[in-house]
């Protein structure tokens, strides 16, 4: 998934291309959700370190920034889940120590050893996980209406309706409101959700990024939008309640981060530690609950640290229920994902 703001992280003043770290120094390629003060300074407090971080959008954008690095100017990345064996071919990644993390503590389904070990060689761990799915304004709408994604897009709708900016998560929506798994998107589906997807463009008041989306919810521009999910209202909960989401019952599109060790990192013990301390049900409670975007953890004894709040804000006694109903974002070979984005392009220009 791809949520950013286009800040920098933490210590983000120091980083500047081509400088020499410090020993006591972590250096981290991560997304905006690891940039909060409330996450970073007690792992930089317990080890007496500094913590670097650069937030970045798009998985190919982290692999041109570590392309153009020197060797050793970063210990940790955080990647999408299915874009791992991406930085395993391209060498940007190393193995994890054995044992760096237990996953027995894990929700089954976003383990997802099939993502994160190649060849028996385990190289990034999950961190954590949400849903790009239906947000609205309760208020607004009927929710009896969102729990099914052809009535979300119905003329009932028409023009009140935003729909996040990034094509494979909504092309995933689309294919399962068809009865087409995510993993089985084939060339030979795209006419048809194509034909979803001009629907869902025709009825939509706008195609909208992360805070687009996230502001034209908050001020009523729009009452649904289409991809979005517990990252877009879970920071919103205290001051508009009303903003919610739901998983229809067709289903919806999961995604998830996973976190690894760079390749020549100058300090591989200390990004093993990150790493430990992130996964742990601390880190990961507060991971989950970061100021930039919500999120399930990955690690179920994060549970023992949330309040019960912010755990209903999670859906956290549904999470069963909606794992066993979403699918993983589509992850096409590159000649589908060019066709993907064609078909994407096309939509946006209707």
């Amino acid at each position: 998934m791809q949520i950013g703001r286009n800040i920098l992280g933490v210590s983000a003043l120091a980083l500047m291309a081509g400088n020499a770290w410090a020993e006591g120094e972590l250096n981290a390629l991560v997304w905006c959700d690891h940039t909060d003060p409330e996450l970073i300074a007690p792992f930089e407090a317990e080890h007496n370190v500094k913590v670097n971080l650069r937030e970045y959008e798009g998985t190919g954008a982290a692999l041109a920034l570590l392309e153009q690095s020197r060797p050793g100017d970063w210990d940790v990345l955080v990647v999408d889940g299915i874009d791992v064996f991406r930085a395993v071919e391209a060498g940007v990644l190393a193995p994890l120590p054995e044992g760096t993390v237990s996953t027995a503590d894990y929700f089954p389904e976003v383990v997802m050893a099939e993502n994160n070990t190649i060849d028996g060689v385990t190289y990034a761990v999950t961190e954590k996980f949400g849903y790009n799915t239906i947000s609205y304004n309760s208020d607004k709408v009927d929710p009896a209406d969102m729990e099914s994604l052809s009535t979300v897009w119905s003329e009932k709708y028409e023009g009140r309706i935003s729909i996040y900016d990034y094509y494979l998560p909504v092309i995933g929506l689309a294919a399962i409101s068809e009865g087409i798994a995510t993993d089985a998107i084939g060339a030979g589906d795209l006419e048809k959700i194509g034909g979803v997807l001009s629907t869902m463009r025709g009825r939509a008041a706008s195609v909208a990024g992360v805070v687009a989306a996230q502001t034209a919810l908050a001020t009523g521009e729009v009452d649904i939008v289409v991809g979005g999910g517990e990252w877009l209202t879970a920071v919103l909960a205290s001051e508009q309640p009303d903003l919610t989401w739901t998983i229809p019952k067709e289903g919806a599109v999961r995604w998830a981060q996973s976190i690894g060790v760079v390749e020549g990192a100058s300090n591989p013990d200390l990004a093993v530690e990150f790493i430990k301390y992130i996964t742990s049900p601390e880190g990961q409670a507060r991971l989950a609950t970061s100021s930039c975007f919500w999120g399930m953890p990955a690690n179920a004894k994060a549970g023992e640290v949330l309040t019960d709040v912010q755990k209903d804000i999670l859906r956290w006694d549904q999470q069963p229920d909606y794992l066993a109903l979403t699918q993983l974002y589509p992850a096409p070979d590159a000649d589908l994902d060019i066709e993907m984005q064609d078909l994407w392009l096309e939509t946006l220009q209707q």
